[in-house]
């Protein structure tokens, strides 16, 4: 079992940055890959980062060039840097392992951009 944590997340302006963090109960570095996602009000939950354990990385479209997913000294965390946000990126952001299709969750943390 893996129990992950999300926290970082919070209030901040159009053009503001934040760093979402991804906690797992163990060792996340083995974990062939880790997911962010988003989820607004009455929308699907869509993919936002990915990163492996090769240190390959994919971002969709819509926030590459503005959000960059890496690890963390510390082997159980993984982050989310988010630059130039926009209101549309208000969400609930929540972090997935996949373990050769084991998927855990975390519970999510909010991100609202707002002025």
């Amino acid at each position: 079992q893996v129990q992950l944590v999300e926290s970082g997340g919070g209030l901040v302006q159009p053009g503001g940055s934040l760093t979402l963090s991804c906690t797992a109960s163990g060792n996340i570095a083995s974990i062939p890959v880790i997911r962010w996602y988003r989820q607004a009000p009455g929308n699907q939950r869509e993919l936002v980062a990915i990163i492996t354990t090769v240190e390959s990385v994919f971002y969709p479209t819509h926030v590459k060039g503005r959000f960059t997913i890496f690890r963390g000294n510390a082997k159980n965390t993984v982050y989310l840097q988010m630059n130039s946000l926009k209101p549309e990126d208000t969400a609930v952001y929540y972090c997935n392992a996949d373990r050769f299709g084991e998927l855990y969750w975390g519970r999510g943390t909010q991100v609202t951009v707002s002025s």
